[in-house]
């Protein structure tokens, strides 16, 4: 027989209530949200498409809570680094692994995706992509209660699920359109 539980489902992880608190939070912020690396403004509008799509892109390659670096090693990467080895066959040992290890995975992290979409340059750039990884921290402050709290740590919980982080991008997506900018200071101008 299953077991139930009282956890809320992911999607409502993240209620009006939280997004209002979240507000409030950046209001209270010393620091400017929606102001990017560049210096210039994004609009609520451009960081919720930004995150729209890092959950897309997360659904079409897959999400993981954190890169196992420690599985190189179990697949042999390390006999390249064999003193009997000839530089022949170092090279080859690096060249099929990298082959046939390094590039093979199409998964992301939370932080990777945010950071994919904004080099891609389709559905955001490096200042969406910024503040939306500070509007996801705020969303994840309210949630927690924790002035500390940082999305990126909570999404690599090891009970996080990829609905928690879809909930987490779509409730980030509701924040940016409801409490963002509705143009950029280059569009008032």
């Amino acid at each position: 027989m299953p077991t139930t539980t009282n956890a809320p489902a992911p999607a409502a992880l993240f209620s009006d209530e939280t997004l209002r608190e979240a507000s409030r939070i950046t209001a209270d912020s010393y620091q400017p949200l929606w102001t990017g690396p560049s210096g210039e403004q994004s609009s609520g509008e451009a960081v919720a498409r930004h995150l729209e799509a890092t959950s897309a892109l997360l659904d079409k390659d897959g999400w993981i809570r954190v890169y196992d670096y420690g599985k190189d090693w179990s697949t042999g990467a390390h006999l390249a680094d064999d003193d009997s080895m000839t530089v022949k066959d170092m090279l080859r040992a690096l060249l099929r692994f990298v082959r046939d290890e390094s590039g093979t995975e199409p998964h992301r992290t939370l932080s990777t995706a945010l950071r994919h979409i904004g080099e891609a340059g389709k559905a955001g750039d490096t200042d969406t992509a910024s503040v939306a990884g500070h509007v996801l921290d705020r969303v994840i402050q309210a949630h927690t209660g924790s002035d500390s709290a940082r999305a990126t740590p909570w999404s690599e919980r090891q009970h996080r699920t990829h609905a928690d982080i879809t909930a987490l991008l779509m409730a980030g997506a509701r924040f940016a359109r409801t409490y963002g900018p509705r143009t950029t200071a280059r569009q008032e101008a």
